[in-house]
Formats: structure tokens, C-alpha cells, sequence
């Protein structure tokens, strides 16, 4: 049976899934990931540091958590990669029917194909932005399409992708890339001219996957891959707040927390984000 789990251990009125308009659908799934271990132990880690944390945002000036936050029973399918991708488009097709806002933590990156694969059909025009250090472009790896390293291949092929961040790629997946809508980290760093010119790229409904690496490992090392010269938080913050006052940003999924014990600030980070994200979504227009 899965445990229970309260985001920043809010009362119950906030919590519930009666009174709750964002739903957090947790995957601690992490069959794939080919280096770094431990996307699946990262829920823990998010929910206690959650609890840990101030609860009103000054820079929304909002206490987001009253717009109610519950978060549902862990998708715990841990068999082969088709099964968890089966498992994850179905649950996200019903959990799209529920009229709620939908929120996805890993896990790492091959569940938010399923989720991705669900979100395009209901949303025919979705632009799917993906925050990350890798190209995730594989057609498929390990032999299956459904590695973590394939992430975003389908989503290219049948999605307006874009890509932010990227700084580690095979070259195989060049010709899978839409140049013109990749943005590497070593090209926009100390730069802002990218962030509106990506925001004009991208259709009205946007999906966001956030894979943690694409923050610099000085600020965020608890993940499979840690790759040099990814985001501050700071920058990342302005852009995410730019999308989501300028789109209608439908849901978002944030991957790739491996905790590393002893450390307890990536884990403040990772909750602190997905807050930031909900605060920009209700407050930050």
C-alpha cells in the first residue's frame, strides 16, 4: 500500500483531494537512469524538506498552498520500461479528466514520456518545454524506447519541443534537434535575449519538464548526471516566471532527484521549485 504523503504538511483542508486544485502525481521510478542511482528515494527527501519550508512567497506575495495541494498514491509499477510508460499515460489520461491541475515528480526522465504522450492529445497545439543538460533525443537506448535517454524523442516528433540548457548530447541525436529552438547552456549564459525569443517560439498551452541537472552541480549535485555549467537559480526563476506569465503552462513534471545523504539543501531546492512553479501559476500573471 503507498504511503501517504502531505506536501509542506499543510492541514488537511488543504490537503485533501476533495478541496485540492493541484494534484501531485509522484513516479519514483528509476529503471533506466545508467549512472547515478537513487531518482527513486527522492520523494522522501522533497516531502520532509517541504515541511521545512516558509510557506508564503514574497516574490508572488501569495500563500499558494490554499489553493490546495494533494498529493496522490505513488505510480510504484517497477517492472520493464513499457510497463511504467503503460502505467503512466493511462494514469495521466483519467488524472486529465479530473479537471484538476496536474503536477509529476520522478523519478527520472523516461516517465514524462507517458505523462507527455497523454497531456498531447487532450492539447492538439502543446508545446513541450524541456529544462535540462542533456538532448534526451535517443530514438532508443538500451534497447528500449522508453529509456531515460529517449525522453524527449517522441515529444519531437510530435510536439513543438523546445530545449533549454542543453550541454551533453550524442552526436547521433543531431538529426533529431530543431536547431533553432535548442538553447545551449554556453550559448545564452550571462544572456537574456533567448528567454523572450524561446517565449515566441512556443504555442499558447505549454507543457514543462524540468529535469534537475539543468541546474549547475554547485547549487544541485543530487542527480543521475551532474554536467558543468547549468543554471542559478536565479536566472532560472526569471525565465520559468516569464513562461508562465506569458502561457497557459497546462502542467509540469519535475525529474531526476537522486538525495545524497547528509545533504539537505538540493533537497530545499527541489521543493522550493516546485512551489515557485505553483506560486507563478496562480500569482505570477
Amino acid at each position: 500500500m503507498s504511503k501517504k504523503y502531505v506536501f509542506a504538511g499543510v492541514e488537511e483542508k488543504y490537503s485533501s483531494y476533495d478541496t485540492a486544485n493541484v494534484l501531485l502525481q509522484p513516479i519514483p521510478y528509476d529503471g533506466t537512469s545508467t549512472w547515478g542511482k537513487g531518482a527513486d528515494k527522492g520523494l522522501e527527501v522533497f516531502i520532509e524538506a517541504s515541511e521545512n519550508m516558509e510557506v508564503y512567497d514574497i516574490e508572488t506575495d501569495s500563500e499558494v498552498y490554499k489553493k490546495g495541494i494533494h498529493v496522490l498514491p505513488a505510480i510504484e509499477e517497477d517492472n520493464s520500461p513499457e510497463e511504467v510508460y503503460s502505467a503512466v499515460y493511462s494514469k495521466t489520461k483519467s488524472l486529465l479528466e479530473t479537471g484538476k491541475y496536474l503536477t509529476f515528480f520522478g523519478g527520472e526522465h523516461s516517465i514524462s514520456i507517458g505523462v507527455i504522450d497523454a497531456f498531447k492529445e487532450k492539447y492538439k497545439d502543446l508545446t513541450v518545454v524541456q529544462i535540462d543538460a542533456h538532448a534526451d533525443l535517443r530514438p532508443d537506448y538500451l534497447g528500449t524506447e522508453f529509456n531515460h535517454a529517449c525522453a524527449m524523442y517522441r515529444a519531437s516528433k510530435s510536439t513543438n519541443l523546445i530545449q533549454v540548457g542543453i550541454r551533453s548530447m550524442d552526436i547521433s541525436e543531431k538529426e533529431h534537434m530543431n536547431r533553432e529552438q535548442t538553447y545551449f547552456a554556453e550559448e545564452i549564459y550571462g544572456k537574456n535575449d533567448w528567454m523572450n525569443k524561446s517565449i515566441g517560439q512556443m504555442t499558447d498551452n505549454v507543457y514543462l519538464s524540468i529535469d534537475l541537472d539543468a541546474f549547475d552541480p554547485g547549487i544541485m549535485p543530487a542527480t543521475g548526471t551532474p554536467e558543468p555549467g547549468g543554471f542559478d537559480w536565479n536566472t532560472l526563476m526569471i525565465y520559468l516566471k516569464r513562461v508562465f506569465k506569458q502561457k497557459n503552462v497546462v502542467g509540469f513534471d519535475i525529474v531526476e532527484f537522486a538525495p545524497i545523504e547528509g545533504l539537505t539543501a538540493p533537497g530545499f531546492l527541489v521543493s522550493k521549485l516546485y512551489y515557485k512553479l505553483l506560486s507563478y501559476q496562480y500569482y505570477g500573471k
